[in-house]
């Protein structure tokens, strides 16, 4: 069953992101929409100070952030995380950096995301997103999971799927649910109902197990480019 996304809900967002017209602008927006920007920051260590202060529901940050620009963004998240292991984080880059999505992902999917800044221009597909990864799913940009799902072919046990299947994991992994992948296939929810069993049982994923097996598929696969990386 897709979760219902709590779209009225007024979430607390503190933003990192170096550049302050981008700062500035994405703050707007989201007020714009009803949300509660309570902070920004330019830098890293700000950030942190911001979820530390404030404990916020989401925090969006920016994979390149100073002294260097490079990974500094996703460090601040993966620490961010650490210390509020229940923080929604909506990471946002220019382009797909493989190893840093992996590196993000690599601890578990659930309340996480990973975006390409351009999805921001997207309004509502944005900030579905956004509820989304803030509802406890996850959000991974098309274009990363492409890349991602690229990547891990060579693992045998993915090479059992189907290409319909590999295509439904695939969005599985962006973090649709049932309908919404029937709806972007063109296909009934009970076909997609119908590879998402085929999935799991390919994937040696039993119903016995205790855990979400869909949260597991979307974790065996990104685990697996990880290890291929």
């Amino acid at each position: 069953m897709d979760r219902e996304l709590r779209m009225d809900r007024e979430l607390r967002i503190v933003i990192a992101e170096d550049d302050p017209l981008l700062r500035e602008g994405l703050a707007l927006l989201l007020r714009a929409e009803g949300l509660d920007v309570v902070a920004t920051a330019g830098t890293p260590d700000g950030v942190l100070e911001a979820i530390d202060e404030h404990k916020p529901d989401v925090a969006i940050l920016d994979v390149r952030m100073p002294p260097t620009h490079t990974d500094e963004g996703i460090v601040a998240a993966v620490e961010a995380r650490r210390r509020r292991p229940d923080l929604a984080v909506l990471v946002l880059s220019a382009y797909v950096e493989q190893s840093f999505a992996t590196e993000l992902l690599s601890g578990g999917v659930t309340g996480l995301g990973y975006l390409l800044k351009e999805r921001v221009g997207r309004v509502q597909e944005f900030l579905d997103a956004l509820h989304r990864v803030a509802d406890g799913g996850t959000a991974i940009d098309p274009e990363v999971v492409a890349q991602l799902f690229t990547r891990s072919r060579q693992d045998p046990r993915l090479e059992r799927l189907s290409p319909r299947e590999r295509d439904v994991l695939a969005l599985m992994a962006e973090g649709l649910g049932n309908s919404a992948i029937a709806g972007r296939l063109v296909v009934t929810e009970g076909a997609v109902h119908k590879h998402i069993r085929s999935i799991f049982a390919k994937l040696d994923l039993s119903p016995a197990d205790q855990v979400d097996r869909r949260v597991a598929a979307v974790l065996r696969y990104l685990e697996d480019v990880r290890r291929l990386a």
